[in-house]
C-alpha cells in the first residue's frame, strides 16, 4: 500500500485561521491558538455591533425629526402621534431624510399632521 502523508486538513484550517487574524496585534496574529480565541470575541462583538449600530441610527434619526419638528411649534412625541392618528405610513429614515435635505416636504408633511 502507498504512504499517505497527513496534514494536509490541519495545515489548512492553520492557515484559514491566521489569515482572518491578519492585522491582529501581537501573538495574536501568528499563533494559532491565540488567533481562534481572539476570532471568536471579534465575531462577538461584530454581533453586538451589528445589532447597537441600529439602535443608534434610529436614536439618530428621531434627533433629526425632533430638530425639523421643533422649528414649526411641535414636539417629536405629538408628531409621531399624530403621523399614527393620520394614518401617514412613513418611517423615521425617510422622515429624517426629508427633514434634514428637503425642507419644504417635511414642511408640508408637517402641515398634513397638524
Amino acid at each position: 500500500m502507498s504512504r499517505v502523508k497527513r496534514g494536509t486538513i490541519s495545515m489548512k484550517r492553520r492557515r484559514n485561521v491566521l489569515k482572518a487574524a491578519k492585522g491582529f496585534r501581537f501573538g495574536r496574529s501568528t499563533k494559532e491558538r491565540e488567533a481562534k480565541v481572539a476570532l471568536r470575541k471579534a465575531g462577538t462583538h461584530a454581533f453586538a455591533h451589528r445589532k447597537d449600530k441600529k439602535a443608534d441610527f434610529r436614536k439618530l434619526w428621531t434627533v433629526n425629526i425632533n430638530a425639523g419638528v421643533r422649528a414649526h411649534g411641535m414636539s417629536y412625541s405629538v408628531f409621531i402621534k399624530n403621523l399614527k392618528t393620520k394614518n401617514i405610513l412613513l418611517n423615521r429614515k425617510m422622515l429624517a431624510t426629508l427633514a434634514e435635505e428637503h425642507p419644504t416636504v417635511f414642511t408640508e408633511v408637517v402641515q398634513a399632521v397638524a
